[in-house]
């Protein structure tokens, strides 16, 4: 069985990586040929809360030949049309491509490789690419876990098969709710994330500040009563219940918010995947975290005020219009609750 991960960036690195340390025969692909010389010629390091270098095969998309049988598939939802392309011809009709991408990418990568060969899974912990060869892991290495679905939630083999790889990595688990998983981490990545985008900093720093935190609790009050709207019942994340962060008042609001602190404390020093974007001029998928809230939102008739204001301040600081500082901090304009 031939298996590839396409989008060997910060998670991508450490994923391909540690599933090679572990027995996996894979081949880490990245349009970066830098990283690719870099991780063919020194290994993957893997440094923060592990230390360790390990061999890789690491090969540029035109260096791809034959048939993948599973692809785990990390490139940024922004190019998805340009990547999928390229992989398209080396997939068979029985191929498996594991979306493992931020957001709710599914039926955006079933409509280019076919809803056939794609399910999805969701990444319970954070890392930030160093540089080329480097990616520093983020989060408590007993946090490394996934959640492994078919879009329409049967168990199937093929499920079992990526599982198998991603636990040479971490911890995977097979869900029937794929759904629900992917929107509880929306939520992780709507909120501390987009903050931290917004204003250039570490989790911990939004964490810390009362403002920030706050804008936090109603991006993820948002988040949740849309998918409510939905009919999406929230999975819980690493033993976290995060539909319980709802509020109608600030009084409940007040109690909730501790509750960020519990969840995010071991992700403390994570930056956002956005922010790394930011600070590298590049365009980000804000489109596909804060901007689906606000798109279903729009859709079921529910309010995003929060959300909005993350997707329009995210993307002034792509048009060079802002920067990727604090002090955004004063553009946010937080709803009136009694």
């Amino acid at each position: 069985m031939r298996v590839a991960l396409m989008g060997a960036g910060s998670l991508g690195t450490i994923i391909g990586a540690l599933a090679a340390k572990n027995g996996e025969d894979i081949t880490l692909i990245d349009t970066n040929k830098e990283h690719i010389r870099a991780l063919n010629e020194n290994g993957a390091t893997i440094v923060g809360k592990t230390e360790v270098n390990i061999p890789v095969t690491a090969i540029t998309p035109d260096e791809m030949t034959g048939i993948y049988d599973i692809v785990l598939y990390l490139v940024k939802q922004t190019h998805n049309e340009t990547a999928l392309n390229q992989l398209l011809p080396h997939l068979s009709q029985d191929s498996v491509v594991c979306t493992l991408q931020n957001g709710v990418p599914e039926n955006a990568v079933a409509e280019l490789i076919g809803k056939e060969r794609t399910i999805g899974g969701t990444v319970g912990w954070g890392a930030t690419w160093e540089k080329p060869g480097v990616s520093r892991l983020t989060s408590e290495t007993d946090k490394m876990t996934y959640d492994v679905g078919e879009i329409d939630g049967k168990r199937t083999e093929r499920v079992d098969n990526v599982v198998e790889i991603l636990n040479k990595t971490g911890q995977a688990y097979v869900t029937e709710n794929l759904m629900g998983h992917r929107w509880v981490k929306l939520l992780v990545n709507a909120t501390l994330s987009g903050m931290s985008a917004s204003l250039g900093c570490t989790f911990g720093e939004v964490l810390d500040n009362k403002k920030a935190l706050e804008c936090v609790g109603h991006i993820g009050n948002e988040i949740i009563k849309v998918s409510r709207a939905m009919g999406i019942q929230l999975e819980p994340i690493q033993g976290h219940d995060l539909s319980i962060l709802s509020f109608d008042s600030r009084e409940e609001m007040e109690k909730k918010l501790p509750i960020y602190h519990k969840v995010f404390q071991p992700h403390r020093e994570l930056k956002a995947s956005m922010l790394q974007d930011l600070e590298k001029n590049q365009k980000t998928e804000v489109d596909g975290l804060n901007g689906v809230v606000s798109q279903m939102g729009r859709k079921y008739n529910v309010k995003t005020p929060l959300n909005d204001q993350v997707v329009k301040i995210i993307k002034d600081i792509e048009a060079g219009n802002l920067k990727h500082q604090f002090s955004n901090l004063d553009l946010f304009e937080l709803p009136d609750i009694s």
